[in-house]
């Protein structure tokens, strides 16, 4: 059996694919993995086939310089929710569907190439769903992210489904971003459409192109945590299977590190591949850390080291460090919300303080909160006192248990499970 892969040239996207992917290859499936140049090398180290497939101009391993829209993303972000989701809304009806004729020939000419028995799609990657589906085979859809990435009932992409209590957006701003929301909708929509009409003619338009999904649906995360109101609207053939945590073993020079003030407590702090350019955040961060009197390791991203030389002497500071090894040893995390970061923290059973800032972030940390998973602060409203003594009363929680995704073997029953169109 062969399992076609297709990943955004990018690490977030790519890692728990990949994940899918090896309980395929345990089975005993042939797995090609088709994106970028940039994921080539991980696709290749993990034993997978690598074909390319060009989805999007950008690509990222981790770190990011800032470019224009970056910039935007960054200033939106200090201005609030709506801002920032008013922003991604506006530069998604430009963006998301890059070369998209293109994209779907070339997945076309794939299929035709390799005749997978299943294709395993990045939802979020809405180029290869229209490229697969346009081709009329049998698909299954992995949801990165909160499961409303994927909406339902009356949801809309890019608006939470759930806030946390600390960021519920004032009534009118959120019709207003509604009504914003629906525009770009019917747009992207309407591009998606053309190119379905000139790739495949005889296939009727979709009504909402962030809608579309294949013959099953797989979640990134575990029904312990998701609201039971949205499980009458999921899709019929749906699993959750996360969370989708790559294994990864800590390097000798961390070892050591940990060795040192074994005492106290241990905090990691992350705020993702984009918003690690954030450095006014990180700091107040520190600057509370400090005060709270534990040990630290704080990935910075494409942040100035210069930013933080003021810093302890003993704290772990680095652009990118491995951070499921590391979450394994910590006894907090504080991050900004993103899915990885979120199932890597259950999959660990590590306490949690959530930082969200953008998209589905909003709806992790409200899901997070609701059950009593995890801490919610506002980014931008950091008093450090205030903030160092969440950090403590954190720490004295119980340890959560650890939430476990499913098998391989599970995951393989899933991936051959024949579900006609």
């Amino acid at each position: 059996m062969t399992l076609l892969v297709i990943s955004p040239d990018f690490i977030s996207h790519y890692s728990p694919l990949a994940v899918v992917a090896r309980a395929a290859k345990q089975a005993g499936m042939r797995v090609i993995f088709a994106t970028g140049t940039n994921m080539a090398t991980h696709v290749e180290a993990e034993g997978f086939e690598w074909t390319l497939l060009q989805l999007s101009q950008g690509a990222n391993s981790g770190i990011v310089n800032q470019n224009p829209a970056i910039k935007r993303f960054l200033s939106a972000t200090r201005e609030g929710p709506i801002a920032t989701i008013r922003c991604q809304a506006l530069d998604r009806e430009k963006d998301l569907l890059w070369e998209p004729v293109q994209v779907a020939l070339r997945i076309a000419q794939l299929c035709k190439q390799i005749n997978p028995d299943n294709i395993l799609v990045d939802h979020v990657s809405f180029g290869s769903t229209l490229g697969v589906y346009a081709t009329g085979r049998r698909f299954t859809t992995l949801v990165p992210g909160h499961p409303s990435q994927l909406p339902v009932g009356k949801e809309r992409y890019g608006i939470p489904a759930t806030w946390p209590a600390c960021m519920q957006p004032e009534p009118n701003a959120l019709i207003d971003q509604e009504d914003i929301t629906d525009r770009v909708t019917k747009t992207f929509t309407d591009r998606w459409n053309a190119a379905l009409a000139i790739i495949a003619p005889t296939m009727s338009p979709v009504k909402d192109a962030f809608r579309v999904h294949g013959n099953q649906v797989l979640y990134n995360s575990s029904s312990h945590y998701h609201p039971f109101e949205r499980s009458p609207h999921l899709p019929i053939h749906h699993e959750f299977i996360g969370p989708l945590v790559r294994d990864e073993e800590l390097a000798k020079p961390f070892q050591q590190w940990l060795a040192q003030e074994p005492e106290k407590p241990l905090v990691y702090v992350a705020l993702g591949t984009f918003l690690s350019h954030r450095a006014d955040v990180l700091s107040n961060i520190a600057i509370a850390l400090q005060q709270a009197d534990v040990r630290v390791a704080m990935a910075i991203g494409a942040s100035p080291m210069t930013a933080f030389e003021s810093l302890p002497v003993g704290w772990l500071i680095a652009p990118s460090l491995p951070q499921v090894a590391l979450l394994g040893e910590c006894d907090l995390v504080i991050h900004h919300g993103g899915n990885n970061s979120v199932q890597e923290a259950l999959a660990l059973g590590v306490r949690q303080i959530i930082l969200p800032f953008s998209t589905d972030q909003f709806a992790n940390a409200a899901d997070l909160e609701r059950t009593g998973q995890a801490t919610v602060i506002s980014p931008n409203h950091i008093c450090a006192t205030s903030f160092a003594q969440v950090v403590k009363v954190t720490l004295t929680l119980p340890e959560p248990k650890p939430i476990m995704a499913q098998s391989c073997a599970t995951l393989a029953r899933i991936l051959r499970t024949p579900i006609e169109a």
